[in-house]
């Protein structure tokens, strides 16, 4: 099992926006999420920053997180979630949201 955990701001005036599309996110984006062998995800927000964490249950991450990506439902998900947010200038080439470094651990 993998751990991500990421970050990213979101743009203060889309905050409730945000959250209310995350409130009733759409089933197909839910089953892709499923699909995708991730579980026990997560968004937070805190100070103007969203912070993620899921676990990746499967053997091929890169993979399935590019058939996600692939994903026409996904796609359009992503479009209306990403006028809400606002990457940070410190992330990798290729991310939106930044991925962060676990620090700690407790099973």
């Amino acid at each position: 099992m993998k751990r991500v955990g990421s970050v990213i701001r979101v743009v203060p005036e889309k905050l409730e926006e945000y959250k209310r599309l995350h409130a009733a996110v759409w089933p197909d984006v839910l089953k892709q999420i499923k699909e995708s062998r991730i579980a026990n995800y997560s968004i937070y927000y805190k100070d103007g920053f969203l912070f993620s964490y899921f676990e990746y249950e499967g053997d091929d991450y890169e993979g399935d997180m590019a058939r996600m990506a692939a994903d026409p439902v996904t796609q359009d998900w992503w479009a209306v979630c990403k006028p809400c947010q606002q990457p940070l200038e410190t992330r990798k080439e290729g991310e939106w949201w930044a991925d962060m470094e676990e620090v700690f651990h407790l099973d």
